[in-house]
């Protein structure tokens, strides 16, 4: 960004309004010390999705449950995931003026932030070049190219000077003012509607080879956190079944993009018919795979278990608070818990993490040609 910014301020040329602003009014305000924490945004942001939420559903999140400890907060050990519990923490406690009393939360690395401890998924994944060349071959495309030679022109710079990390920067310094600052920013003039949609469809590439459907082990690696969410959705049901309290009402567990999309991934949602590709942007524009629509800032997988009356129970889930339905049930937004679990009954007797992680004894194998799909 910072470069971005020089390269403007000494090379650019041209009376356009925006482009003055940057020159004699824009000041460069993120800075370092920023990166990967928190803005004041982002607090306000998960008080009131707090907020939201014990109104959508106030017997579950109430005073009286948080009080009595039935509301259990778990947390990644990062500052930006630790910050936001606190502000969730506070949206309810500011909401009931809750003065007397303060509410743990866990850290537990090893449910949200899974993908760290997955020596498979670090070694064949995150750490390996080859696994996202679909990415790079994107960047080097034409439709990438003709995004850095527009910004150029419309700076009046060379094409050389624009490379394809600048233009993301200069995507970045839009969309963030726009979100942190709410203020059409002078940035992002250098983008017309097609040249979004090309950024847009780079991280939607990155997204779907790094922790989508890319490869098996994206989604497998949250075999733990699979398990745990229906383990505590079956005690819930056990309780609730032989007539005891619930104990644990409601579990809050705030993690990363990288935690909910590999497991929004192991659920089967947003499964497109053909994988995202480097040369298939063109037929593509109708994917439902959207990083945008699935992991805004403070995405957020609810699942919530209704008792109908006569034993009979049903799970809802809603992505972003809005409600979804689960794959193969279409039909239902709010079917069977029982039809859930017969769903992805293969999954819970098996999905196991430390099979799937494990690194394959025979390195010359790892990565074999082509895309590995996920077939739920």
């Amino acid at each position: 960004m910072q470069q971005l910014y020089n390269i403007t301020v000494h090379h650019a040329s041209g009376e356009e309004n925006w482009l003055q602003e940057v020159l004699t009014q824009w000041r460069m305000w993120y800075t370092e010390d920023m990166d990967g924490r928190l803005v004041q945004k982002g607090v306000d942001e998960l008080k009131h999705l707090a907020v939201r939420l014990s109104k959508l559903f106030p017997s579950l999140i109430s005073e009286e449950k948080l009080r009595n400890g039935h509301i259990r907060f778990i947390t990644s050990s990062k500052h930006r995931c630790v910050n936001s519990t606190l502000s969730f923490k506070a949206g309810l406690t500011e909401l009931w003026a809750i003065t007397d009393k303060e509410f743990d939360h866990e850290v537990n690395d090893a449910l949200v932030r899974f993908f760290d401890q997955c020596a498979r998924f670090v070694e064949e994944v995150d750490k390996n070049p080859s696994a996202v060349e679909e990415v790079e071959k994107f960047k080097q495309g034409p439709e990438m190219r003709r995004v850095q030679e527009k910004i150029a022109d419309r700076l009046r710079v060379p094409h050389s000077l624009i490379t394809q990390d600048l233009a993301e920067a200069a995507f970045y310094l839009c969309a963030y003012e726009f979100a942190i600052k709410e203020v059409n920013s002078p940035w992002c003039q250098l983008f017309d509607e097609d040249d979004a949609k090309v950024m847009e469809y780079a991280s939607d590439l990155r997204e779907f080879w790094k922790r989508g459907y890319g490869h098996d082990i994206n989604s497998k690696s949250s075999c733990n956190l699979f398990h745990d969410v229906f383990r505590r959705l079956d005690r819930a049901a056990r309780q609730n079944k032989t007539g005891q309290q619930v104990t644990e009402a409601v579990t809050i567990q705030v993690g990363h993009a990288d935690t909910l999309l590999p497991l929004l991934t192991l659920l089967g949602f947003f499964k497109d018919s053909s994988p995202l590709t480097s040369t298939n942007y063109a037929t593509q524009t109708q994917r439902t795979f959207r990083t945008s629509h699935m992991l805004p800032y403070a995405a957020n997988l609810v699942l919530v278990l209704y008792d109908c009356g006569n034993g009979e129970l049903r799970l809802q889930p809603l992505l972003n608070e809005k409600p979804v339905t689960f794959p193969v049930l279409t039909e239902a937004s709010m079917p069977l818990y029982q039809e859930v679990r017969e769903r992805y009954r293969d999954l819970l007797q098996g999905c196991d993490f430390e099979t799937e992680c494990q690194l394959p004894k025979n390195p010359d194998k790892v990565m074999a040609d082509g895309p590995e799909m996920i077939l739920n």
